[in-house]
């Protein structure tokens, strides 16, 4: 490394367990906060039965999935193992079996906190507030100190990232079924429910009468709580793996460790921040949450500060990394700032949509669409600005490219350290939307109600924003492992001189199949949610046909059929998906080698950046347009059931296609990296 390493061996020694000590402490306090939980009354006999059913749903649809990918994934992993080896299959395994306990972890945590939260609406929105956040921070911390954990003891069992590699892959897949499956499964819940319940039959939103509304409740825990849970494992995972492997190329152990301590300084950050939200009750919910934020940041930039200097001295390198971990931690809030301004409804791209609705459907629909490609600008704007700053700082200082590149991947696990108090925020969203579920089928007044439709509207901006965070980290992240895999097939056949530049037709041909993978994937899964909700709606339409006494209060909906068929279209729905995503990378380098697949890789994460973010935008904006007519007292008007139109629109676009394209980008990219061997021995035979 140069003079910035100065013999520091013995201090990277001593760091080396400094994670395992931080993830020990987060599972603690994640412990503490589960069980100041389970302190809290979970409300009377009907809100348990009702928290009961959306738990009985939600564990049946994961452990369905399970039990479809566990067979895929044996025998991913025998592959794995026979052409990777040994160590790469062990990662994949414990990546893969992390990656499902997080999104266990995430849902059971939400069901848990969401009829306390309920019951907390009794004595106000600060109690209510705290509940919510508290059940958040529990499955937040839990499962960054998971990822943070797995990579540490991997790494210290098998001293080389590439062959830690597979750990990513394996997070990768299990997040691609959790974040897809249940993305199809809410959303498709959620228009069968909106659909007849809403609309044709004019009740109210989670009314006990609509034989959907315990299906959508179980899809808010296995989209948002589960999906987030796995989204932001497996994107943690694979942004430390990224910039360990780049560190393992440069060849200096030091740039190895420094990811992992990174790490572990967002974790304590995060671990601070989450105790600095109270139980006061507040005009504007959002503000501790980010306040909460801001102290968690504020912590990390120090931290960082000493770790950096310890590690590599005050030398230029010290110095150019230490801006690469500053520039990581404020593009956290400057990406939930854009996302914010184009979802919130007090800003005027959401106003504009809601202003859309009074001349009809089509223009409603078109001004969503026109916001959300527009917020793709700042978005660019400020990613091109963070990647140009970290690599030209880290290049000015050595004069090495490579280290440019890994400054930048340092930024992005900068951004992914504060996973802890990110998540936290985003799984504050599903307990109160859960809440507020469980408040109208238990029947609670309607002050109640105004509590957790308050706190709805403040965790539906913290998703979004979320969303945005994800997005944002898988793009970065996926250009860090572009770097690794263009070094893992040059130390396959070191005797080859592959050509990478737009004159290499196999380049060319990978770019426009990587590009082409994020929009054909969002028509399945799109298409999906469509098929499967319309399975819902005929079976909505057919209880209230065949049951007249269900809207008179007379007989109960049959709740668990609608369950079922939500499971089971999901994820009949999803496997054609996931079998592109997994093969398409596999078929181009066995046919046309690594350039091509670098082509792939990039096209991939070119096109899937925008059209998330634009899908993820154009969704929220739906969504808080006709939450912003109710605010204004229009609810059962005209212009209010054209929102409604648009926000069941933007459902699978927000909520389905948007996120899973975050795990999309990644699957491509580890897959390429695990399975590189066997694009470079079929160039050799």
């Amino acid at each position: 490394m140069g003079s910035g390493s100065h013999g520091r061996g013995e201090a990277v020694s001593i760091y080396n367990f400094m994670p395992l000590i931080i993830s020990f402490v987060a599972v603690a306090t994640a412990g503490g906060l589960y069980a100041w939980l389970r302190g809290k009354s979970p409300g009377n006999e009907k809100m348990l039965s009702i928290s009961s059913a959306i738990r009985e749903g939600a564990t049946a649809f994961l452990m369905r999935e399970y039990k479809t990918i566990t067979p895929i994934g044996i025998i991913l992993g025998v592959v794995i193992a026979l052409t990777s080896g040994i160590p790469a299959a062990v990662s994949f395994a414990v990546g893969a079996t992390l990656s499902a306990i997080a999104g266990i972890v995430s849902m059971m945590t939400t069901i848990g906190a969401a009829p306390r939260a309920a019951q907390a609406t009794e004595k106000g929105i600060g109690a209510t507030l705290l509940t919510s956040f508290r059940g958040g921070a529990t499955a937040g911390l839990i499962i960054t100190a998971m990822a943070l954990l797995a990579i540490t003891v991997l790494y210290l069992i098998y001293p080389d990232p590439v062959s830690v590699a597979g750990a990513g892959f394996g997070a990768s897949l299990v997040a691609l079924f959790i974040r897809a499956g249940g993305g199809i499964y809410t959303k498709a819940a959620d228009l069968g429910a909106d659909l007849v319940g809403k609309i044709e039959a004019g009740i109210p939103e989670d009314d006990p009468r609509n034989p959907a509304t315990i299906a959508d409740n179980v899809g808010d825990n296995v989209g948002d709580a589960a999906g987030m849970g796995a989204d932001i494992y497996e994107s943690y995972v694979v942004t430390l793996l990224a910039a360990m492997l780049l560190g393992g190329i440069i060849g200096e152990i030091p740039l190895v460790i420094y990811p992992l301590l990174i790490g572990g300084s967002g974790l304590i950050a995060s671990i601070i921040g989450v105790f600095t939200v109270g139980g006061r009750n507040v005009e504007n919910p959002m503000r501790p949450l980010t306040t909460a934020f801001l102290v968690s940041a504020a912590l990390a930039v120090i931290i960082n500060a000493f770790i950096t200097l310890q590690i590599f001295g005050a030398s230029q390198v010290a110095y150019s990394l230490l801006a690469a971990t500053i520039l990581g931690v404020i593009l956290v809030p400057i990406i939930q700032r854009i996302t914010d301004y184009y979802t919130n409804y007090v800003y005027g791209p959401v106003k504009e949509v809601a202003e859309a609705t009074k001349i009809g459907h089509s223009a409603n629909i078109l001004e969503g669409i026109s916001q959300g490609l527009k917020s793709t600008l700042p978005l660019a704007a400020s990613l091109i600005i963070a990647i140009a700053a970290s690599y030209y700082l880290a290049y000015s200082a050595t004069g090495e490219s490579l280290y440019g590149i890994y400054a930048t991947a340092i930024t992005t696990m900068a951004m992914l350290s504060l996973s802890g108090i990110v998540l936290s925020i985003d799984s504050f969203g599903p307990v109160s939307d859960n809440a507020g579920g469980i408040v109208e089928m238990a029947g609670l007044s309607e002050e109640n109600r105004m509590v957790t439709d308050k706190l709805d509207a403040v965790g539906n901006t913290a998703k979004a924003t979320t969303k945005g965070f994800a997005i944002a980290s898988a793009a970065l992240a996926a250009l860090a492992m572009i770097q690794a895999f263009l070094h893992e097939a040059q130390k396959f056949f070191p005797g080859k001189a592959f050509e990478y530049s737009l004159t290499n037709p196999a380049v060319i041909i990978g770019l426009m199949v990587g590009a082409l993978l994020p929009f054909y994937i969002s028509s399945r899964l799109i298409k999906a949610v469509g098929a499967t909700a319309s399975r819902i709606v005929e079976e909505v339409r057919r209880q209230f046909r065949e049951k007249p006494g269900i809207l008179e209060w007379r007989e109960k909906p049959d709740y668990a059929r609608v369950v079922d068929l939500a499971t089971n279209g999901a994820l009949r729905e999803l496997l054609t998906p996931a079998a592109i995503v997994i093969l398409t990378p596999i078929i181009v380098g066995v046919l046309l080698g690594p350039e091509a697949v670098v082509g792939v890789l990039t096209g991939a994460v070119l096109s899937g950046l925008y059209l998330a973010y634009h899908m993820a935008n154009s969704g929220a904006a739906w969504d808080n347009a006709k939450k912003y007519l109710e605010v204004l007292g229009k609810k059962k008007t005209p212009e209010h059931a054209i929102a409604v139109s648009g926000d069941l629109v933007g459902d699978p676009y927000k909520d389905t296609a948007g996120p899973a394209l975050n795990t999309v980008i990644k699957v491509l990219n580890t897959v390429a990296i695990v399975f590189a061997p066997i694009f470079i021995g079929l160039i050799a035979l």
